[in-house]
């Protein structure tokens, strides 16, 4: 088989490798359309994380054969794949924590995409893909959504849910404010859950004009903001922060309502000192910073995507041929899917 290997900084490369074998309780799949993640960009120019690797871990697929133990899923079946492996068995996944699975651990959490930095499970632009534990992990594709919408839903469009979905659940109609936007698409997706699930004002603001463009199509009020990152926008009860800079994280915590709830997108690679901890004490803020659990999120963000509620086509999407991949994969997109 072929797969799609960042085979150094800067550089992908298509290359050979043995057609996988599915384990007992696994399957192997043939990947239909793959998304790139916004971390992905960043990684491959930057060599964040050890090469060379197998690239790609947003992906819908369809199974082409299953283990011996495998009995929910069957060949033929089309499936979103959750970009982090969990077992489904240990104390970890029993208690819900997937994306913690007790079996799978790696320096950047047991993940496809990642290179051994992810536990060495192989990437999403290859002719196959093996994966454990097909009957937990894989999740059914709905009828009538497009492959090349439901690839962007295992990471990005989870992570984004994450920033607004449970708070406007529990506070309904709440004001919600998105700050940066080196997350590309992740801010946007952030946008769009916010506005479907009924919150009475989104506010954006963004460093870039096409992001704004963006987010203003989709019912945010929009600032264009220039320079440093003040000491605070007014405030609202549901905050991210997708600044990627520590006077940006320290801006989205000030901006942040009494006893509201702010949550981070970005990823920070050095410490920082900027946190105004006493003025989250005293206000009562509770921030969260995390990756996105993939196999808990999905079920509810496949719902509320086939329901219609939520559409991310609508954020800005480059589609290309997968026969392109390896000359596309580090071309500027808001959001990048190959599909076959």
């Amino acid at each position: 088989m072929r797969q799609l290997v960042l085979t150094a900084p800067g550089k992908v490369a298509w290359e050979e490798a043995p057609d996988p074998v599915p384990e007992a309780r696994g399957a192997v799949l043939r990947p239909l359309a793959v998304a790139r993640c916004d971390l992905d960009a960043p990684m491959g120019r930057q060599g964040i994380f050890p090469t060379p690797f197998p690239v790609g871990h947003e992906v819908v697929a369809e199974v082409i054969d299953v283990g011996s133990a495998v009995g929910n899923r069957h060949e033929g079946d089309r499936v979103i794949v959750p970009f982090q492996l969990s077992c489904g068995q240990c104390a970890v996944c029993r208690s819900g924590r997937f994306g913690a699975c007790a079996v799978f651990r790696a320096p950047a959490g047991g993940a496809f995409g990642f290179g051994s930095a992810g536990g060495g499970h192989g990437g999403g632009l290859a002719d196959l893909i093996a994966v454990p534990a097909a009957d937990h992990l894989l999740i059914p594709a709905p009828d009538g959504v497009p492959n090349e919408v439901l690839c962007t839903l295992p990471d990005n469009v989870c992570d984004a849910y994450r920033t607004v979905g449970p708070q406007l659940e529990a506070f309904p109609g709440a004001e919600v404010l998105i700050i940066g936007g080196t997350a590309q698409s992740i801010g946007l997706y952030a946008a769009a859950f916010a506005v479907a699930l009924g919150s009475k004002r989104v506010r954006y603001v963004d460093t870039e004009a096409e992001r704004c463009e963006a987010a203003a199509a989709l019912g945010a009020d929009v600032t264009f903001h220039e320079g440093a990152w003040p000491q605070r926008f007014d405030r609202a009860l549901i905050t991210v922060d997708n600044s990627g800079d520590p006077a940006g994280l320290a801006c989205t915590l000030r901006s942040t309502d009494d006893y509201g709830f702010c949550t981070s997108v970005a990823i920070y690679f050095t410490p920082t000192t900027e946190v105004p901890l006493l003025q989250m004490y005293t206000k009562g803020v509770t921030f969260h910073a995390s990756r996105a659990d993939s196999r808990r999120l999905l079920p509810t963000v496949v719902d509320l995507v086939s329901s219609g509620r939520m559409d991310p086509a609508r954020i800005p999407t480059r589609i290309e041929k997968w026969e392109k991949a390896d000359q596309v994969w580090l071309e500027p997109a808001t959001k990048l899917v190959l599909t076959r």
